[in-house]
C-alpha cells in the first residue's frame, strides 16, 4: 500500500473550496467594510490598514510583499509544507485585495463607524474559521505565531493575541483616536468568536475510538505520520460475541480530517467515534497545570 502521506499533504478539491470561499468573505470584510472606516485590527491586515492610511499604498501590494519576507524567513524553520499552503493562500487573497479596493469605494452598508466594523468582522472572523478548518493558513501573524511556538512553550492563541493587541494600539500614533482603537479591540473580538464559532476552538482536543481489524495499520499510520500515539485495548461485541481490537487516540481538532482520511484510506468498512474532551494535558498537548 502506499504511504498515507499522500493523503494527509494533498488538499482535496473540498478543501480548495473551502479555502477559496473563506478567502472571498475575509477580503470582502476588510475591503467593503474595515478599510472605508479606518479600523485597524489584528494581524497583518491591520498592518496593512496602516500602511493604507499613512501612506495611500494599495493593501495588497503591502500584504504580499510583507508575507514574502516572512515565508522566506520561515522556510526553513516552519517546514516546506506549511509554507507552500501559506503561498496558496496569499496569492488568492492578494488578488482577492487587488479586485476588492479596486472595485469596493465605498463602505458596503451606509451606517456608523461601530456597525460596519462589526458587520466586516463577522465576515472576516467567518472567512478566517474556514480557511482554519481544513488547516489553512492566511500568512502574515500566522507565520509569526508558527516560528515562535516552534521554538518557545507558549501556545499560537497567546502570541497572535499579544500581536494583534500591539497592532491595534499602534493606531493611535497615527489617527489620535481612542474610539479607533475601542473599535478596533470591539471588531477583534467579534472576529475571534466568529473564528470559534465556525471551527469549535482551535485547540480544543477530541478523542477517537476506532474499530477496525487493521488496527496495526492503522495505528501506525497515525503514529508516524500524524505523529500522534495510540492505545490498543481489548473489547468484545456483545451482540457477535466476537473479540475486536479498539483503538483510542488524543488529537487536536484540526487533526480531526486527516485522522479520518487516513482510516478511510485504509479501511473503509471502520467504525470511527469522535468526541470533545474538556482538557489534555501532558506532551504534545496542553501544559500540566
Amino acid at each position: 500500500m502506499n504511504s498515507k502521506k499522500d493523503y494527509l499533504k494533498s488538499f482535496y478539491w473540498k478543501d480548495y473550496i473551502m479555502i477559496f470561499a473563506g478567502l472571498i468573505l475575509y477580503a470582502i470584510g476588510l475591503t467593503g467594510f474595515l478599510l472605508p472606516n479606518k479600523i485597524v485590527t489584528g494581524g497583518l491586515a491591520g498592518v496593512t490598514v496602516l500602511i493604507k492610511s499613512a501612506t495611500e499604498i494599495p493593501l495588497w501590494v503591502s500584504y504580499v510583499s510583507i508575507n514574502a519576507v516572512l515565508l522566506i524567513f520561515a522556510w526553513k524553520i516552519v517546514g516546506k509544507n506549511f509554507v507552500i499552503k501559506t503561498v496558496v493562500s496569499v496569492a488568492v487573497l492578494t488578488i482577492l485585495l487587488r479586485y476588492g479596493e479596486f472595485y469596493i469605494t465605498k463602505p458596503i452598508i451606509h451606517a456608523d463607524a461601530l456597525l460596519s466594523s462589526m458587520i466586516g468582522a463577522m465576515f472576516c472572523g467567518a472567512g478566517l474559521g474556514l480557511v482554519y478548518s481544513v488547516n489553512g493558513s492566511t500568512g502574515g501573524t500566522d507565520i509569526i505565531g508558527a516560528v515562535v511556538t516552534k521554538y518557545r512553550h507558549v501556545s499560537m492563541g497567546r502570541v497572535l493575541l499579544l500581536v494583534d493587541l500591539l497592532i491595534v494600539a499602534s493606531s493611535f500614533f497615527l489617527f489620535r483616536s481612542v474610539e479607533k482603537i475601542a473599535i478596533g479591540l470591539i471588531v477583534m473580538a467579534v472576529m475571534y468568536y466568529a473564528v470559534d464559532v465556525m471551527i469549535s476552538g482551535m485547540r480544543q482536543s477530541v478523542q477517537f475510538f476506532i474499530f477496525t481489524s487493521k488496527y496495526d495499520e492503522v495505528a501506525s499510520h497515525i503514529n508516524s505520520e500524524i505523529k500522534r500515539g495510540c492505545t490498543i485495548i481489548d473489547g468484545m461485541g456483545w451482540y457477535s460475541k466476537k473479540s475486536q481490537k479498539i483503538i483510542i487516540v488524543l488529537a487536536r481538532k484540526t487533526e480531526s480530517t486527516s485522522i479520518f482520511r487516513l482510516v478511510k484510506s485504509i479501511d473503509q468498512d471502520a467504525f470511527v467515534t469522535q468526541a470533545n474532551v474538556v482538557g489534555v494535558y501532558g506532551k504534545g498537548f496542553d501544559v500540566l497545570k
